[in-house]
């Protein structure tokens, strides 16, 4: 990867998402509601429409649900790289990059067993993935 990431620039609703990825943790929210565990964070949960949420921290653990090899330019990666959804043990899926890993489909399968990482950016961190070691 580059060196070069873009800074992430939290707003009010996802500066919870990012003190907690800057100190090695990844939040989530979960509507007291309903259940429902979700991310990006929000005011309100996206199943219900309920503002009583609750942050959680996740495991950190995941299997991929599906994911592209970009052979093309973006900032802070050099192509090829691999772009997947997350699903979180906990229940809420992501877009994030997996690395650690040959950027090829057949190294990163769905159902693949992966765990976070954080890569710092300046006073915070971005949330990677990397294959699980069993």
């Amino acid at each position: 990867m580059a060196a070069h990431r873009p800074v992430p620039v939290p707003t009010p609703e996802t500066a919870n998402f990012w003190e907690g990825t800057r100190v090695g943790e990844l939040r989530f929210q979960r509507c007291r509601a309903c259940g429902h565990a979700y991310l990006p964070p929000r005011p309100w949960c996206p199943a219900c429409a309920s503002a009583d949420v609750a942050v959680e921290v996740a495991s950190g653990e995941g299997r991929i649900v599906s994911a592209v090899v970009s052979h093309l330019p973006a900032p802070g990666f050099d192509p090829p790289f691999v772009i997947a959804v997350v699903e979180l043990a906990e229940g809420p899926r992501l877009l994030t990059n997996v690395v650690h890993v040959a950027p090829e489909l057949d190294r990163v399968p769905p159902g693949l067993a992966v765990e976070v990482l954080f890569e710092p950016v300046e006073d915070l961190a971005v949330a990677l993935f990397r294959p699980r070691s069993v």
